[in-house]
């Protein structure tokens, strides 16, 4: 084989094809080591802060000038285009499509407004927004107290810092009003010196401390669960100061919340058909996913909920808090090499299966509250009733610990199974005491199922006047939310943020 320089001297135009393709390889190998080189460099100043504030500072935005590509996801929160078979962030009226929930809460601010929740972006202002919280206005109070702000603001941890948590528990709402105008923002979960995820709710670290646990020396993978347990946990304000309290002593399992609701003698409502002294779940994701398979292997909420993404050279947590099923590719599919098809008919087959039981359950206990209500109008004594009542108060705890929780149709088949299927055995035996007081009071005939067709017509029919409600809640969204976000921005203008 001829040597390069031979077959240059005897074909002159390959020594040129030679050069110009050397000088493109060059070229092409500057231009990588160039974008290797901006990027690590970006990586490198990506966390570098561009603004110097206080550890409570609540503003999204401020914090977003330091970490500008987690600011702009979690801003995403805002995006309610998605909505999967039964939950998602579209805005929905969940009573509804089940009026049978008014019937469950007669007499609870719950049966006069019930929405599916939005994100974390709309917290506060869907606390405005909710019927819950009532309409002070003219003098009037909120039926609600300042522990309801708990977990919807930045500015939460800011006002405990400042108050004291129990002194902030012990006002009214409306009192917090023109502090808690920032939704749940970084300082949630962030410290502001070194980004550390930390616990800004002192109700988590005292539930942990009753039962001997230290939550700060948990590891960084626990603390991406344990961020979120400040919020979706079950919960009660506890006496005269509302004081936030985790149920937890006994255990997270829901025998062991019943049985501590009801060795303190804890009732959230008085039922305005049955009369039996009911509890309401709120949101008992935490307790549930622990009893889930995902996090028996290891994963936190952070990993399906908050997956991972790359933008240039910088890969960091995904801030949209979301339903993993919008974004299957960097959720499931991390594990999982089935089809996205393939795993969201998984997640459904599952959800359609609880679903089911979770409807039987309702109908029993809407007809256990009616024949309740038939029995007090009969004259029943309440020794009489005691058994039948408190059986209604456990069933329906157990529907709500599954209905109430985000997900747990996921995170826990099979322990929201048993919860539902234990419910049914519970709401079937107070049926059935039911049955023999009604017998004994010479009743025979089957108690009428309520018109409940529609939420109007379940509304109506548990007598809360809904036109009355919407109006002064309109007057209250015209007159004093502008007044407490004109006073927040004038507040805010003075906090310090410094440009280093």
């Amino acid at each position: 084989m001829k040597p390069i320089s031979e077959r240059v001297k005897e074909k002159p135009w390959l020594g040129w094809l030679l050069f110009f393709t050397t000088m493109v390889v060059v070229f092409l190998l500057g231009l990588l080591a160039s974008s290797i080189v901006e990027r690590r460099s970006e990586a490198v100043f990506a966390y570098t802060p561009q603004v110097e504030h206080e550890r409570w500072e609540p503003r999204h935005e401020v914090w977003g000038r330091s970490f500008p590509h987690q600011f702009e996801r979690a801003m995403a929160t805002r995006d309610t285009s998605f909505r999967s078979k039964y939950h998602g962030s579209a805005h929905w009226d969940m009573l509804e499509e089940n009026p049978r929930m008014v019937i469950l809460w007669a007499n609870y601010p719950f049966s006069k407004d019930y929405n599916q929740g939005r994100g974390h972006a709309y917290a506060v202002e869907d606390l405005y927004a909710t019927l819950r919280t009532g309409a002070p206005v003219d003098g009037n109070d909120s039926p609600m107290p300042a522990t309801c702000w708990t977990c919807k603001s930045s500015d939460v941890p800011r006002m405990m810092n400042q108050l004291g948590p129990e002194a902030f528990y012990a006002k009214s709402w409306e009192e917090m009003g023109h502090e808690i105008v920032n939704p749940v923002g970084c300082a949630d979960c962030h410290d502001a010196t070194d980004m550390s995820l930390r616990i800004t709710r002192p109700a988590l670290i005292e539930a942990f401390e009753r039962r001997g646990v230290n939550i700060h020396e948990a590891t960084h993978q626990e603390k991406r669960s344990l961020a979120c347990a400040q919020c979706h946990v079950e919960y009660y304000f506890k006496g005269e100061g509302n004081y936030l309290v985790l149920p937890w002593d006994k255990g997270l399992e829901i025998e062991n919340v019943i049985a501590y609701f009801d060795e303190i003698q804890f009732t959230d409502w008085v039922h305005g058909i049955s009369k039996a002294p009911m509890l309401k779940a709120q949101h008992p994701d935490y307790e549930l996913f622990m009893e889930g398979i995902h996090a028996q292997r290891g994963l936190a909420c952070a990993d399906c909920h908050m997956g991972y993404i790359s933008e240039g050279g910088l890969k960091f947590t995904d801030h949209k808090v979301q339903s993993p099923l919008n974004n299957i590719d960097r959720t499931c599919q991390v594990c999982h090499r089935e089809a996205e098809r393939e795993l969201m008919q998984n997640v459904y087959e599952r959800q359609d299966k609880i679903f089911e039981i979770k409807t039987r359950l309702e109908k029993l206990l809407v007809r256990a509250h009616m024949e309740a209500g038939k029995a007090w109008e009969l004259n029943a004594s309440p020794e009489e009733m005691e058994g039948a009542l408190m059986d209604i108060r456990h069933a329906q705890m157990m529907w709500d610990y599954v209905a109430a929780s985000h997900g747990a149709a996921f995170h826990a088949p099979i322990e929201s199974t048993r919860i539902l299927a234990k419910g049914v055995e519970i709401a079937q035996n107070a049926r059935l005491k039911l049955s023999n007081i009604l017998n004994s009071k010479g009743h025979t005939q089957p108690v009428p199922y309520p018109p409940i067709e529609t939420k109007a017509r379940a509304q109506e029919f548990i007598g809360l006047d809904m036109d009355k409600l919407e109006q002064e809640k309109n007057r209250f969204m015209d007159i004093v939310v502008p007044k407490w976000l004109k006073m927040a921005r004038e507040r805010e203008a003075e906090y310090p943020v410094n440009n280093l």
